[in-house]
């Protein structure tokens, strides 16, 4: 009985705590949904915050795009100071005495001493594809400047008895470190460094550099610490998306005395995803103001460096790095079906006749010294009358054009008896050097 009195009881103060909840001037569900409000709003601010911080990682003044570089000789710190009327014919007079400077400074460097040609203005104007201005100062009457003179090759070049061809070297991914005030920096934010390797001239060199213009991406791909991985996986799809087929690592170290005191620069060229070294210079600037000279010299300094490594074959290609693409059965069974010969019974084939016919011969150029030795041992053979290099690939594959007095056949017997092994696909022969067979270690009783 008890029990029962008990629990109408509960029942009792079940009902009445809902009927005084129902009184109250609020709901608890309307209290939890004004709450959530405001946490709803903080929470689509902070989502905003990281979308803002984010974006402003990718945007922003990154990058210096490189100038543009041709073929044409460019001839640096001509001096000029000039006194005229006015300030526009000082000018004047001062670009046409920095041209015929140039001129002569141009023949010196090209012929290593001797009196340059003697050209009227006109003539050396017709030669000249434009001026550039290092520094200037101009007064009403005076002139003074420190100019840079490019020379157009194809005029220039028949004066100087300069070939337009030149060897260069593969596509390769320039990645400039500063390391300034114990930390580095590539293309995550702008640097001297980075300028300094945008407005070099790069036409007149053997090395083929792939300069980015920091993009949205750059800043991302291409950071100080990929120069540190050594995952060639990587590298691959890095160095494919911009076309290169290695990478070199130029690096400046900057050690300041004292604010605003000299400035050392030490500058190191490096290569591949190793870091190989390939060698250092150390420069000095006398204050703060020097550095971007300092830096500009660094740069034309490792690129010097860069073209002896790749005349004496120390700037090669990894081949680690290059991406095979997978053979399509389908497309070499159509390649082999065309390079089956037809056998005819009315007309002779050309591979049948005798007389002077042109083959091309592929083989293999790791080095400068492999492609004389290789041309040498092609005139070499009996009935070649000439070869000679058209398709330069240091580090990979040449192509050689050889005019040959007979049939293919005689020719290729003639590359198997001095040491080649010899693949022939029409008027093409592919050559590769036979490995001399290792010595049989003596047996032990």
């Amino acid at each position: 009985m008890a029990l029962g009195i008990l629990g109408k009881s509960r029942q009792k103060a079940l009902v009445s705590l809902s009927q005084t909840l129902n009184r109250l001037p609020f709901q608890p569900g309307a209290l939890l949904r004004a709450v959530s409000r405001p946490v709803q709003i903080l929470l689509a601010i902070a989502i905003g915050l990281i979308a803002a911080a984010l974006f402003a990682q990718m945007e922003g003044e990154r990058g210096v795009p490189p100038i543009a570089s041709g073929g044409d000789f460019e001839v640096r710190g001509v001096k000029v100071d000039v006194v005229a009327k006015d300030a526009d014919s000082a000018r004047y007079a001062g670009w046409r005495m920095a041209q015929r400077q140039a001129w002569r400074m141009l023949w010196t460097r090209t012929h290593g001493g001797g009196g340059a040609p003697a050209l009227s203005d006109s003539q050396i104007e017709a030669m000249v594809s434009g001026i550039e201005i290092d520094f200037e100062q101009a007064g009403p009457t005076r002139y003074v400047a420190t100019l840079g003179i490019l020379f157009d090759r194809a005029r220039t070049g028949q004066l100087l008895g300069v070939s337009g061809n030149v060897m260069r070297s593969p596509p390769l991914l320039v990645i400039p470190v500063l390391w300034d005030g114990g930390s580095a920096v590539s293309y995550e934010r702008t640097n001297e460094w980075q300028k300094a390797w945008a407005r070099y001239r790069t036409g007149d060199s053997a090395i083929d550099y792939v300069r980015v213009a920091g993009s949205v991406a750059d800043p991302i791909l291409l950071t100080a610490g990929q120069t540190g991985r050594r995952g060639r996986l990587w590298w691959r799809v890095l160095l494919d998306q911009y076309g290169a087929a290695d990478v070199v690592i130029p690096i400046a170290r900057l050690d300041r005395a004292y604010p605003g005191g000299p400035v050392t620069g030490t500058f190191t060229a490096r290569y591949g995803p190793d870091n190989s070294l390939i060698g250092s210079v150390t420069l000095r600037a006398s204050n703060a103001s020097g550095v971007a000279q300092m830096l500009d010299e660094g740069a034309r300094r490792i690129d010097e460096m860069y073209i002896r490594a790749l005349n004496d074959g120390r700037l090669r290609p990894d081949p680690s790095l290059i991406i095979e693409e997978p053979v399509d059965p389908d497309a070499l069974a159509i390649e082999n079906a065309t390079d089956t010969v037809i056998e005819t019974d009315d007309l002779p084939t050309a591979a049948s006749t005798s007389g002077t016919s042109s083959f091309a011969i592929q083989f293999d150029t790791p080095d400068v010294g492999s492609i004389s030795a290789g041309e040498s041992a092609v005139r070499a053979i009996p009935g070649v009358r000439s070869a000679s290099t058209s398709s330069l690939a240091l580090g990979g594959t040449s192509v050689m054009q050889v005019s040959f007095d007979g049939t293919v056949d005689m020719l290729r017997n003639g590359l198997q008896a001095r040491g080649y092994t010899v693949s022939v696909s029409g008027t093409t022969l592919r050559i590769v050097r036979r490995q001399a067979p290792q010595p049989t270690p003596p047996s032990q009783q």
